[in-house]
């Protein structure tokens, strides 16, 4: 089968990895996947037989702009063309993020399924505190998604879309995002001379409100524990500015993007997020992965999904900076067991690989 994945492009998000992954299990599988991109921005490394294609050149950086659209998507829709005169027809197309969603949803090409990462809601809310203009390019962009065949990342994120009823899909499914067990240990393995050989708490996500680092400083200012705390984001020059407010900028250790965090998340004593929203946090699935214990904002959506049983104690209220001081402290002086953890059954990459797959048939 011949798969099309279309993403904004293959810089250091969530929703690019986790399509990279599915791609790798597509391989493996004995599929052929490509990958759309619409611009050339890449922090990823992608296998030698996972073919690239970049769909826009580096002078049409505003492709989706108002007035752009159209000749945008036509752009498109002419590369796609291309691309499958040269490789054959694609039997199924995933698109995924803002940008590439409104373009590949104007095409025409079927079977399309666009894949929700995050809430939609919540994505809205933030953009209308930047001003109409920000609000109604958001807002065009999810319009786009009505009529469309949806793939939600989390049961949590398909719920709200069907409570609210602002997006009227013509079908919704939720696949939970694919993890490779094996991959995730053998990495963790690895050795790093830049790991501190001492206890430390981590933290793994750009410098973004959505993550409110903000919120986790004053989380870090109330711990009992003193850990210092490794911060695996893009922006070193704004954490630190940000932690320099709460007066806990001498705890971060800020390495830079790190091609393989595992081995940082395997030796941290706990891993904390303190996201306002998600769609289902890949660092927290990570982290369990590597055995390490999580304190989460209990955001919509996802954690309450990953953090269940005996887990279910670590999610804290979001904006909370105190309940989550007291979890940290917590997890570092009594980490729970992570010996029967359920989202791992429901996660592994190659039965996640065949339920997309599934959508061809």
């Amino acid at each position: 089968m011949r798969i099309a994945i279309a993403i904004d492009s293959l810089a250091g998000g969530g929703a690019e990895k986790v399509m990279i992954t599915l791609a790798k299990q597509f391989i493996r599988l004995g599929h052929e996947p490509h990958f759309l991109v619409m611009e050339d921005n890449r922090y990823y490394e992608t296998p030698e037989d996972l073919p690239v294609h970049q769909c826009f050149a580096q002078k049409d950086k505003d492709f989706d702009h108002f007035g752009r659209l159209n000749a945008s998507v036509n752009k498109l829709s002419a590369k796609v063309a291309e691309i499958e005169s040269q490789v054959g027809k694609f039997d199924l197309f995933l698109s995924n993020l803002d940008k590439t969603n409104l373009m590949m949803t104007k095409t025409g090409v079927s079977p399309l399924y666009v894949i929700v990462h995050s809430s939609v809601e919540e994505e809205l809310s933030r953009q209308f505190k930047l001003g109409p203009f920000a609000y109604f390019k958001k807002l065009r962009a999810k319009k786009a998604l009505n009529g469309q065949h949806l793939i939600t990342v989390s049961s949590g994120i398909e719920k709200e879309i069907k409570d609210k009823g602002r997006l009227h899909p013509a079908s919704m499914l939720t696949i939970y995002n694919p993890f490779e067990f094996n991959e995730i240990t053998f990495q963790s393995q690895q050795d790093n001379p830049q790991i501190p050989q001492s206890d430390y708490l981590i933290h793994v996500g750009r410098f973004a409100k959505q993550k409110r680092h903000d919120v986790l400083f004053q989380a870090l200012k109330l711990t009992q524990n003193q850990l210092p705390v490794v911060l695996l984001c893009h922006n070193h020059k704004k954490a630190i500015k940000a932690a320099k407010k709460f007066g806990i900028e001498k705890r971060l250790i800020i390495p830079g993007f790190q091609s393989n965090p595992f081995p940082w998340i395997k030796q941290a004593k706990a891993l904390v997020l303190s996201s306002d929203f998600e769609g289902l946090p890949t660092v927290l699935i990570e982290s369990l992965v590597c055995g390490t214990p999580v304190v989460s904002t209990d955001c919509p959506h996802g954690p309450s999904e990953i953090l269940t049983g005996n887990l279910t104690p670590y999610l804290v209220p979001r904006r909370d900076p105190a309940a989550l001081a007291k979890m940290i402290d917590e997890v570092v002086s009594r980490p729970p067991s992570l010996e029967q953890v359920d989202i791992l059954a429901k996660v592994d990459a190659t039965l996640i690989a065949e339920q997309y797959l599934a959508l061809a048939k």
